[in-house]
């Protein structure tokens, strides 16, 4: 695929301008992610930095456009790898169809995957229980879901990635439990599966192993990042506009800091995926340690951010009161001092210490 030229679809500053015109309504960002997503560079393909380059610039735009895109194009890029243009039940035609993955499991639910005695491998396959954190699985046409294909208590338990149309009447979602104040229009609360068809994507665990996996982690950080750098500009903006204040400019230095480090790392891991060294462990790695290190960065972002400015622009200014509460809840995704421990156990691991 060749790179977009800097006003072409698909390039970053069109997905920016694009992305902001969103403005945080869902149905836009649906809209948004089905245009934008076949534009852009899939992971792996040589140009994964233009693709982390066009997330993060939508991102500084207008984070519930990302968040949609995001999840649209990890769920296309996951068909891709599987097996092509995956038949999915109900489908009306990959371009108009929208796309989330359900891929979290909760404690006290469980999704299983059965199949009818004698069906074909492929067919005859349906869902019955409750997934939890499905975003926006009443507005998406389809989702990619992981369930379980063992009995509760099997030993080894086995999960399977299916393609499921949700406009199938056994999907249920339930309503009212999305309670946040940030990412309000992309409600990610429990769906409640009955005997509703499905088709496999992929093998037994394969979703897990594959190297997207990886990948489809990094990419989120990018966004991430991107909503970073939207915070950071406010900052800028807010500096520019000021005579002299040496303790907001210590702040904009630390946050320039902070950002480029992190922009720094997302390269390098796009370099790293193009050139096949982060497959397996090597790319669990590198994703812990990207997710890591752009989690902190939007951490201290947020902070300096808001000690520089005080309340006015989160009490003011619509966009970046958004944008500051989607992104806080949006990097939660990263588990803290619970991913920073399973980090410390891989690098615990590693045969040649990075450092």
């Amino acid at each position: 695929m060749r790179a977009a030229g800097p006003h072409e679809p698909g390039s970053a500053s069109a997905v920016a301008a694009a992305a902001g015109a969103v403005d945080g309504d869902a149905g836009r960002a649906i809209r948004f992610a089905v245009e934008t997503a076949r534009l852009l560079p899939q992971p792996g393909a040589g140009q994964t930095s233009l693709l982390f380059d066009a997330l993060a610039s939508a991102a500084a735009a207008d984070l519930t456009a990302a968040r949609v895109l995001e999840a649209h194009a990890d769920a296309l890029t996951i068909l891709r790898q599987a097996r092509g243009d995956t038949a999915v039940p109900g489908s009306t035609g990959a371009g108009t169809q929208s796309w989330g993955v359900f891929a979290a499991e909760g404690p006290g639910v469980r999704l299983s995957a059965t199949r009818s005695d004698g069906a074909p491998e492929d067919s005859g396959w349906q869902l019955d229980g409750t997934k939890p954190w499905c975003s926006l699985a009443g507005s998406l046409s389809h989702a990619l879901v992981t369930a379980h294909t063992t009995p509760a208590g099997a030993e080894p338990g086995h999960r399977r990635l299916f393609a499921v149309d949700l406009g199938d009447p056994g999907v249920r979602v339930h309503e009212g439990s999305w309670v946040a104040t940030g990412l309000t229009q992309v409600p990610s609360g429990p769906v409640d599966f009955s005997a509703v068809p499905a088709v496999p994507v992929g093998e037994d665990d394969w979703y897990l192993s594959r190297p997207g996996f990886s990948w489809g982690g990094i990419q989120v950080a990018a966004c991430w990042w991107g909503g970073a750098v939207g915070v950071g500009r406010q900052l800028r903006r807010a500096a520019e506009g000021r005579a002299p204040d040496q303790i907001m400019r210590a702040h904009l230095g630390a946050v320039d800091l902070a950002l480029l480090g992190a922009g720094a790392a997302l390269f390098d891991a796009a370099t790293a995926i193009d050139a096949g060294e982060a497959v397996g462990a090597d790319g669990v790695l590198l994703a812990a340690r990207v997710r890591g290190l752009v989690a902190r960065t939007v951490d201290e972002v947020v902070t300096r951010v808001g000690h520089a400015l005080g309340p006015a622009p989160l009490a003011l200014d619509a966009r970046h009161a958004r944008r500051v509460a989607d992104l806080t809840l949006y990097v939660r995704q990263h588990h803290a001092e619970r991913d920073d421990a399973a980090l410390g156990d891989r690098v615990l691991g590693e045969e040649l210490p990075a450092w």
